[in-house]
């Protein structure tokens, strides 16, 4: 099996259990779909799977389109609750149908992640107990907003809720599918948490740092809202040269979000990340020294490092 060919049977599954003969569901999730997407999730689920042996790609699949579209439903809600316009390189869902059709799409999404997932039993559980986390990741976020309470600390507790216990899902799920021994399964999952939380780290920089093209979907909205990584390292505290954001606020007429931005890009803030995304991925690839020598092994190395080194 070649990951080319795992990842074609992924997309398989997601574009055949979305049919719908409710027009505007299967249109709308189509189209986030068919935008494509890093599918970071999904190819960990199955590198990892093979790296310990699993050769039945029909079997694994399923499981990996589920946690995909765990992770779809999810962007799709957030969008929503963001006001996001762009998604993938194009409109978002909410963009085009309004909220209420992307609040549907989102459920929809999410419920079929469910009929996927009917057949493996207790790998249920691992799936929903990351999902259960993501949600929780969320509410957290929603709340430190709400209550200026977004210190560092509380954002690295959000980030391994809403991002990396999804991602040590993948990791756990391949192996599981894969019949790995437990400190193979245990590996699998810590070399998916620190993915995770790298891949988090890098994205909530993007945000601060890269514009909408670059990205695929709406830049800035995480510092404009008080929340992610320049929140944490501008908000409650303050960012790494001293500036609280209630401060530039208050003394920028014209753009502030700008301001906060310039403020954060001349500390070391940025860097500071980077260098913690950098450290994570080496700990993830350490994970894998339990794995034997593969093709997959490397490029499961290969991702870890794909995802830190990124620019969009």
């Amino acid at each position: 099996m070649t990951i080319h060919e795992a990842m074609q049977a992924v997309e398989n599954v997601m574009l055949k259990v979305i049919n719908s003969d409710v027009k505007t569901l299967r249109d709308a999730s189509h189209h986030i779909l068919e935008a494509g997407g890093k599918r970071v999730r999904p190819r960990l689920l199955m590198l990892g799977y093979e790296a310990l042996g699993g050769t039945d790609i029909e079997s694994a699949a399923p499981v990996a389109a589920a946690v995909e579209l765990v992770h779809t439903a999810s962007v799709v809600h957030d969008d929503i609750n963001d006001h996001g316009v762009v998604r993938r390189g194009r409109p978002s869902v909410n963009s085009i149908w309004g909220r209420t059709f992307a609040l549907l799409t989102g459920d929809f999404l999410f419920t079929k992640v469910y009929e996927l997932m009917g057949p493996y039993k207790d790998l249920n559980i691992v799936l929903a107990e990351a999902t259960v986390a993501l949600v929780e990741g969320e509410t957290l976020q929603a709340s430190a907003v709400k209550e200026n309470n977004f210190t560092r600390q509380v954002y690295y507790e959000i980030i391994a809720r809403k991002t990396a216990a999804l991602f040590r899902a993948a990791g756990v799920l391949g192996a599981r599918l894969a019949g790995a021994d437990e400190k193979a399964v245990e590996a699998l999952g810590q070399y998916g948490y620190n993915v995770g939380l790298a891949f988090q780290i890098v994205d909530d920089i993007l945000d601060l740092t890269a514009d909408t093209s670059q990205l695929g979907k709406t830049s800035g909205i995480d510092l404009a809202q008080g929340r992610g990584y320049a929140a944490a390292y501008a908000g409650n505290g303050q960012s790494s040269n001293g500036v609280a954001v209630a401060d530039v606020v208050e003394a920028d007429d014209g753009d502030p979000m700008k301001t906060i931005k310039k403020k954060l890009l001349k500390g070391d803030a940025v860097a500071e990340g980077q260098a913690q995304a950098q450290q994570l991925a080496h700990m993830a690839v350490a994970s894998l020294d339990v794995l034997p020598a593969s093709n997959a092994k490397q490029e499961l190395i290969d991702l870890a490092w794909m995802v830190v080194n990124r620019d969009h």
